[in-house]
């Protein structure tokens, strides 16, 4: 991973805002404002045993003097959610990344409709805060199994009033993408939750003619595939003419820091963002989950997307 600041900032607060879900709020020691954010961004937090974990910023923008963070414990997980809630209690120490947005509203949007569902709502939260200070118009649909599982339930509540609809499946009530109906004017819709709400909202608004820049996914799980099957290629690179192999079994990413190339990367799963790279010809396979459809005519994600046969790397 090329170098990159991290912060080690103090949890002054960590509370149980459901039983799986810990808000913690986050200083730093020394410094009264921490770098600058947009609604929908994220931070990279580091474990101690250098594992990096992405988690939503769900705070308010405008205040600069901490990070707000909720996160889900997930017994099931890849363990970062289960040390957080061992580990981040009031006093601890937290390495944090500079915060990254790959999530942002739309410049000029007339309307925003927001759908998060479950811990999906956090950057979401963040979102709702910017459009109430500004006065925008949006609506904010939340997702949850009941209000005792709903995340931030409370606060958001509060500020977004009748701006807010719930959705709990424990009393019958689900959200129907469809309900949406065609694109008016200057309206954008952002999702973020479980892969099926997520795909349902993407089909759904899809189906009704809203155009692809209009609709905005940020997801917290990989690609799932079961049938695909990795196939080796030759990455050529453009400053050199260099070719190198990368096999099956391997990662575009893996291959090129074998050969002395210092990428950046984080999540290494096609979910943040961070190891983007461009490229000048050939067939990419895209398998991430974050990059715009605009962008993947010459951007890749080399910790997952592959290429058939060759590429030509923009390095």
């Amino acid at each position: 991973m090329s170098a990159r600041i991290v912060m080690k900032l103090t949890v002054v607060e960590a509370v149980a805002t459901t039983p799986e879900v810990l808000r913690l709020t986050l200083v730093h020691p020394q410094r009264p404002e921490l770098p600058a954010w947009e609604p929908g961004a994220h931070v990279d937090l580091r474990l101690p045993d250098g594992r990096i974990r992405q988690y939503s910023l769900c705070g308010d923008p405008a205040d600069r003097s901490r990070y707000v963070l909720a996160i889900k414990r997930e017994d099931a997980g890849r363990g970062g959610s289960l040390w957080t809630h061992a580990n981040l209690v009031a006093g601890a120490v937290a390495h944090v990344f500079h915060p990254r947005n790959n999530f942002g509203l739309a410049i000029g949007a007339r309307r925003h409709v927001l759908i998060g569902g479950g811990i999906g709502v956090t950057p979401l939260a963040a979102m709702a805060r910017r459009l109430t200070a500004s006065g925008a118009d949006f609506t904010l649909h939340l997702c949850a199994r009941s209000a005792e599982q709903a995340p931030l339930l409370s606060e958001l509540r509060t500020l977004c009033g009748d701006r807010m609809r719930c959705w709990f499946s424990s009393d019958g009530g689900r959200f129907d993408p469809t309900s949406l109906g065609a694109p008016g004017a200057g309206i954008h819709a952002y999702a973020c939750g479980p892969q099926r709400l997520t795909d349902a909202v993407q089909a759904a608004l899809t189906a009704a003619g809203w155009p692809a820049e209009r609709v905005h996914v940020e997801h917290f799980a990989p690609m799932a595939d079961e049938t695909y099957k990795p196939e080796p290629f030759d990455a050529l690179i453009a400053s050199t003419g260099a070719v190198i192999h990368v096999p099956a079994d391997a990662s575009l990413l893996e291959v090129l820091r074998q050969h002395g190339f210092a990428m950046p990367s984080s999540c290494e799963i096609g979910v943040c963002g961070s190891c983007e790279c461009g490229y000048r010809d050939g067939t990419v396979i895209h398998r991430d989950v974050v990059l715009p459809v605009a962008k993947r005519q010459d951007r890749m994600m080399p910790c997952v997307s592959r290429a058939r046969v060759k590429v030509t790397l923009a390095l």
